[in-house]
């Protein structure tokens, strides 16, 4: 017998059919001695609904009040799985996150967990109770209803595995696994059977859309075994997502090519080539909670230098004012955005023992008149930021460059 909690996606909680689908999937694990946890997305599309009709009301919603609003989704599918579950004979409560008391900190719409009170989820298992939480929010210290941004189902699932110590977290989800990239884009990639977890946290981050980074960085800080598998095939192993490489197996060079849409370029021209100037640009940035990934400052010519960086292509126009605010503190000559980029990677431990990954690289994109305008690279990645309108073409050619076609 084993403590198991299964997350289920939007997708998978769409309709009422679905829902009883779930209800039938956890059934079968409990029928087979297992405790179970559920935590449920919105129904899909409903996060998106609710949104639209706060900015019907607000052009620009309170973030307190749209937590309220947003967090009303998932109250409703943790009752609609609940009444599921007992019209199929098995007990089972329903938990919003303020009930299950998952305190968080106060950033409303982008909150984080603080800590989770595990006791009366304890009680209702130990009683044979199913417990179905409300994924993507919380609860402050001020008892304010909070919301833990897009995807924060992911990591309501394993931040409560990690606070219930359980065997095993399974994210459910409309895709059977993890793939080389989307299969939308290259119907050639792959499905991995496994991936480790530092190629999978640089994955989520880097756009692939599987996970949210959160719930995998929760996942590797406590060391929860998680898995991604499918709510519409009863069969399958999904991807098991590892915390050591497979000493047996050789890695190969690239395991996935990850991308994200969601990128604009900040550029602040003719600032002084001074030290402290990058902070002076990016803390009011980060002050204003916006996130910064890549950088780029020039080597300085006649005591100026340019420095470039990228946030979430929502945030550009914040961004820009802030820096207009700043302006004539920063000495910077001038501000401008271009939010018609986007970041191609390629990710895999095997690079760490591999020459001429960033060349072959390159390479294809040059065949293919790509240009590459920012570079970032760690020891298992290297991200390029290029034209939009070459996103398709750049990830085609190079899962094909580094053999992910293969089987």
């Amino acid at each position: 017998m084993a403590l198991i909690v299964q997350k289920y996606g939007g997708t998978s909680v769409g309709t009422p059919e679905r829902i009883k689908n779930v209800a039938r999937r956890v059934a079968k694990f409990k029928a087979q001695g297992h405790d179970v946890v559920v935590v449920v997305s919105a129904m899909s599309g409903e996060t998106n609904r609710l949104i639209a009709l706060a900015k019907e009301v607000q052009a620009n919603p309170d973030p307190r009040e749209l937590d309220v609003v947003i967090s009303t989704g998932e109250q409703v599918t943790i009752g609609l799985l609940a009444m599921a579950l007992k019209d199929a004979g098995i007990e089972a409560k329903s938990y919003t996150g303020a009930q299950v008391k998952v305190l968080t900190d106060s950033f409303f719409t982008k909150a984080r967990i603080q800590s989770i009170d595990d006791v009366p989820m304890r009680a209702d298992l130990a009683a044979g109770r199913v417990v179905i939480v409300a994924g993507f929010q919380g609860v402050d210290a001020e008892g304010n209803i909070t919301t833990l941004g897009r995807g924060g189902s992911d990591t309501s699932g394993v931040a409560l595995a990690a606070a219930l110590k359980a065997d095993e977290c399974q994210i459910y989800t409309d895709v059977d696994g993890v793939y080389t990239t989307d299969p939308r884009v290259v119907p050639e990639a792959k499905k991995l059977k496994t991936i480790t977890f530092e190629e999978m946290l640089e994955m989520a981050s880097l756009g692939s859309k599987v996970l949210q980074i959160r719930s995998v960085e929760f996942a590797g800080k406590y060391n929860v075994k998680l898995r991604v598998l499918s709510s519409f095939q009863e069969e399958g192993e999904g991807t098991l997502i590892t915390f050591e490489e497979d000493p047996n197996m050789e890695k190969p060079v690239v395991s996935g090519i990850a991308f994200n849409r969601d990128e604009a370029r900040v550029n602040v021209t003719g600032v002084p080539d001074k030290p402290g100037i990058a902070y002076q640009i990016l803390g009011p940035v980060a002050d204003a909670n916006i996130d910064v990934d890549m950088i780029i400052q020039n080597v300085g010519q006649d005591g100026t230098t340019d420095f470039s960086f990228t946030v979430p292509k929502n945030d550009l126009a914040r961004t820009i004012k802030v820096l207009e605010g700043v302006q004539a503190h920063i000495g910077a000559k001038r501000i401008d955005g271009d939010d018609k980029i986007c970041k191609v990677s390629i990710v895999g431990v095997g690079m760490r023992s591999h020459v001429g990954v960033a060349s072959t690289m390159f390479r294809t994109l040059a065949e293919e008149g790509i240009n590459i305008q920012m570079i970032s690279t760690s020891e298992i990645k290297i991200s390029v930021i290029v034209d939009e309108k070459y996103l398709e073409l750049a990830v085609r050619v190079l899962h094909k460059a580094f053999g992910l076609d293969q089987a």
